[in-house]
């Protein structure tokens, strides 16, 4: 790379231009932020997500008319014993009138009792679709905290699936604002540790932070196409963070250690801007590749999470190569201002990768012992993964401290027949007849049961039947009563019909089965590409199969402790949560092509530094020593940043959010410390020179230009 290449130039015009720069990229934030404001974000709409064969009867059903009126249900229980019949009657009387009186309801069914005598409920259907109901679902929510305030001695609680999903958001929104309370002190307070200045520590969170606003205002407009399936704001916190405080520090640790060489401001940002500044954009272009590989799910959810992540890495890699220079341009050697002095004098005795050139003297003097050993250790983290077992999310996933989730256990445990249910559509000539005997065989079976007074609704020559299992709500159990409906109970009643078995708990048990026949073709979309990629970039094959084994060792290590984890009791205290027993089947491909891009950041940047000493004439070992001790540092910094905001996602509420901050993180740690100061030296200092084959590298000496030095990449 030299002085003509575009991230010099770009860098050279903002350090010149420093006012023109930085009142750009604020019209950038303010513009994002307005479009965010005037441009509603849309979500996904429930036909989005039909899939599989539960698809196809959600399509059936509604081309027929006879979609379930979207309901919630009442429940009443008395936390001292058997229910008081009399207390609970006037308390539904109570409850009919005020739900009657909301404009949203359809109809106030009348009181079912438990058979076991502890609990009853009042079924109320609403109007509209269930878009409509998420509208409206606060107003019959408010009716039933009322009954409750006037009937102290009942325990009065409502369920359905409105109040459900309003319940899960209420407990997402809080968990996303506290990892924001959380991780945005914690981020200032490493780089704090990392710089030893105020004004040094603050600038990379404050891009950072710049970077997640844009971005969310840039998807708006964007949500239009790929709508938002409810955890972009999440997704764009947790990277957008991530990358926008790597992308600053990779530049600002360059131009610092430049500065210290003795160069001026503009020279050493342009020499930042000629390195880690094409480093940033190979490093930006490498998380866009793997997110793109979400796309090849074929899920809208991941499409509107691919992205909103690839809006934010891009605003993060131009924040980098604009505002960056100027800020830095501008300040000048007031950028270390003011100094934290036990801070400052702690970094400057330890000096660049003062830690891991301890670590990493033994590694290059017996290269083949530390790659054998670190190998066992990879592979032992790996092994776990092979009997990883991947399952939907479900009711058993979710936080009890979601006060819907306890409703709606507690409705099951006193009435069966409001547990997982099924539709069966048939279509054609015997449809209601062929019904009428799957329903007789459901019930026979004794593993089903059918909601009383529910009956085979028909129409147009589509009939529908609503099952219910007698099993707990479990994803495992979920997956074998479908299996019974589809494979045996289904086929001998409605043969020679044409059927499907859908519902929200088929939909579930679906949309995992999908997720897992994607997880191939998304591992090879996302491998073949950065493969390509990095043979591009540094002009070597073999640079790029290193990369794409290293890649899958951190995956592979990664998986291996979400089993481990997970799929066991041992954390559950560590983590306050109760094991699922499976990861939700999401998480493996999510974290796949997030793991795969952010590994990109250290290995691109370190191999980098590498290349440089060995265009300078140095050894393969003494290159290696040189790359990795001087990027060490700034690697160390970067990984603890994320691997600190992933921890934040760890800590919340959410199952799914605590599987992937513990992957995230867990991977981060061992890419940054076993692969990057251990497993990629000792391989690079083996290979020597045939590690950049087909490529003859050979040494190149630094160019000079207006008698400004620049270091040749």
């Amino acid at each position: 790379m030299n002085r003509g290449s575009v991230t010099v130039r770009v860098a050279r015009w903002s350090a010149t231009h420093p006012g023109r720069a930085i009142g750009l990229w604020l019209m950038l934030v303010v513009v994002a932020v307005g479009l965010m404001i005037a441009v509603p974000k849309q979500q996904t709409k429930a036909e989005d997500t039909w899939i599989g064969q539960s698809g196809t009867a959600s399509e059936l059903i509604r081309e027929a008319g006879l979609e379930n009126k979207p309901s919630e249900t009442v429940l009443l229980t008395d936390p001292d014993g058997p229910l008081d019949k009399a207390a609970a009657t006037a308390a539904f009387t109570q409850l009919q009138q005020k739900m009657k009186a909301i404009d949203a309801v359809a109809e106030v069914g009348q009181p079912i009792w438990a058979a076991n005598g502890k609990a009853a409920l009042l079924p109320v259907s609403l109007k509209g679709n269930v878009d409509d109901a998420a509208d409206n679902v606060d107003k019959l929510q408010a009716a039933t905290k009322e009954v409750q305030q006037a009937n102290p001695s009942l325990t009065i609680e409502q369920a359905g699936s409105a109040s459900m999903n309003a319940g899960i958001w209420k407990q997402v929104g809080s968990d996303l604002a506290r990892a924001e309370k959380i991780s945005l002190p914690l981020t200032f307070a490493l780089m704090l540790l990392a710089f030893g200045a105020l004004i040094a520590a603050g600038i990379p969170v404050l891009l950072a932070f710049s970077a997640v606003g844009a971005a969310l205002g840039f998807y708006a407009p964007l949500s239009y196409l790929f709508p938002d399936g409810g955890s972009v704001a999440n997704v764009v916190l947790l990277i957008g963070m991530a990358v926008g405080v790597d992308y600053s520090l990779f530049y600002l640790k360059r131009e610092r250690e430049e500065r210290r060489r003795g160069h001026g401001t503009v020279d050493a940002v342009e020499i930042a801007a000629a390195t880690s500044g094409h480093s940033v954009v190979v490093s930006g272009l490498a998380v866009i590749v793997s997110m793109a590989g979400l796309y090849i799910a074929k899920d809208p959810v991941f499409s509107s999470m691919a992205t909103a992540t690839i809006v934010v890495v891009a605003v993060a890699v131009l924040g980098s190569l604009t505002v960056l220079p100027a800020l830095l341009a501008k300040l000048g050697h007031r950028v270390d201002r003011p100094r934290v002095p036990l801070l400052w004098r702690l970094n400057r005795r330890i000096g660049p990768g003062g830690i891991s050139r301890r670590i990493l003297a033994p590694v290059l003097r017996f290269p083949k012992v530390a790659l054998v050993g670190s190998a066992v250790v990879v592979v032992a983290l790996v092994v776990p993964a092979l009997g990883m077992k991947t399952e939907p999310g479900g009711l058993s996933t979710l936080p009890q401290s979601i006060p819907e989730v306890r409703t709606m256990n507690a409705l099951q445990q006193n009435f069966p027949s409001q547990g997982m249910a099924y539709d069966v559509v048939a279509k054609g000539d015997g449809a209601v007849a062929g019904l009428t005997k799957l329903r007789q065989a459901a019930v026979d079976s004794k593993e089903f049961v059918v909601t009383p007074g529910s009956e085979i609704r028909e129409a147009g020559g589509t009939a529908v039947l609503t099952v219910v299992s007698v099993r707990p709500d479990t994803s495992e159990n979920a997956r074998a009563a479908l299996e019974r409906l589809r494979n045996d109970l289904v086929p001998q009643a409605l043969n020679g019909t044409t059927w499907a078995v859908g519902g929200e708990t088929a939909q579930s048990v679906d949309y995992g089965q999908h997720q897992r026949d994607q997880l191939p073709y998304v591992i090879a979309f996302v491998l073949i590409l950065t493969l390509l990629m990095m043979a591009f970039t540094f002009r070597s094959l073999a640079i790029a199969l290193v990369t794409t084994l290293l890649n899958l060792a951190s995956v592979g290590a990664c998986f291996g402790v979400l089993a481990l984890v997970f799929q066991h009791t041992w954390a559950e205290g560590l983590l306050d949560f109760t094991s699922p027993g499976f990861v939700v089947s999401w998480i493996p491909v999510f974290l796949f092509v997030i793991l795969v891009g952010l590994s990109m950041d250290y290995h691109v940047f370190v191999l980098s530094r590498i290349r440089e000493g060995v265009q300078a004439g140095l050894s393969a070992q003494e290159a290696v020593r040189k790359g990795v001790v001087e990027s060490a540092g700034v690697v160390t910094s970067a990984a603890a940043v994320m691997v600190s905001v992933f921890a934040v996602f760890a800590s919340l509420g959410m199952i799914e959010m605590k599987q992937m901050g513990v992957g995230l993180a867990v991977a981060v740690l061992i890419d940054a410390t076993l692969v990057r100061i251990v497993i990629l030296p000792s391989i690079m200092v083996l290979l020597g020179r045939k590690a950049w084959w087909p490529n003859k590298l050979s040494a190149q000496q630094p160019v000079v230009a207006d008698e400004r030095e620049l270091v040749t990449v």
